[in-house]
Parts: structure tokens; sequence; C-alpha cells
């Protein structure tokens, strides 16, 4: 009998980790990755948050044209509802020097319609420009709570 006792703690441990390493599995299987949308929101809250401000301009206005909502499921066998249709994007180009070196980006501005009045912007505008001092390129022109449109 005391041969048993050993032996089924083996087991219980064994059974423990095949659950906790299909647990795991099971989970990176089905789990909703964050979206681009929620990605970029973290970003432009890290940069508002820990940003300095320099003079910038804008340089262009782009809309993109809606695309097809992408596959969802697993392994994305599935389409949204109804063939769903993201809508277009609008960006917003500008460039900024930051000690002697110039960075031309954009920024999706697509979210924040309440922050920016896309129909008032244009090209040669001046603006404000607030960007990550350990990383200059990593920039925003507008987040949730702060705009450097003038």
């Amino acid at each position: 009998m005391s041969d048993l006792n050993p032996n089924m703690r083996n087991w219980a441990f064994v059974g423990a980790a095949a659950a906790v390493v299909g647990g795991y599995f099971v989970y990176r299987i089905f789990a909703r990755p964050a979206s681009e949308d929620d990605v970029e929101r973290r970003r432009r809250l890290r940069v508002n948050q820990i940003g300095r401000i320099c003079e910038g301009q804008i340089t262009e206005l782009v809309e993109l044209p809606p695309t097809p909502a992408p596959r969802g499921g697993l392994f994305g066998m599935w389409r949204a509802r109804g063939d769903a249709v993201v809508p277009g994007r609008k960006l917003v180009c500008y460039a900024y020097s930051i000690s002697g070196v110039t960075y031309e980006t954009s920024q999706d501005v697509t979210g924040l319609q309440d922050r920016v009045v896309i129909s008032g912007l244009v090209a040669g505008q001046h603006a404000s420009v607030k960007y990550n001092p350990s990383n200059p390129s990593d920039s925003i022109l507008v987040a949730d709570d702060w705009s450097g449109l003038h």
C-alpha cells in the first residue's frame, strides 16, 4: 500500500501539468488578439504621458478606401457577419525635426473625430507633435485628451 501513494502523487502531478499545458494551448487558439485600434490607443496614451513637444508640419491628408472585414474564428475560416466592411481610414501625414534629424510619419485619426476636424486641416499647416524622448520616431499629433493641431 505504501507503494501506491507515491505513484498516485506522480500521476496527480502529471495530470495537473497536462491540464495547465492543455488550458494554455486552448487559450492561445481561441483567445482574441488585441485589435489594431486597441494597440494604437495604448501607444497614443503612452506617448501622451511621457512625450515631449516639438513643432511639426502637416504634409498630407490621406483617406483610405473601405476594406472587407478580416476573417475571424479558428484559423480564419469564418467571415464577420454579413460580409462586413471596415470603413475607410483617415491618415494625417506630418514631419518634424529632433536634434537635426527630420522624421516623416502619419497618424491614423479615424477614431478621433471628436478631436480632429479633418476638413479644417491643410498641407503645410503647423502643428505641435508629441514624441517619445527615447524613440523620437514614435510620435502623435492627437490623443484622446490632447491635440497638437492648431
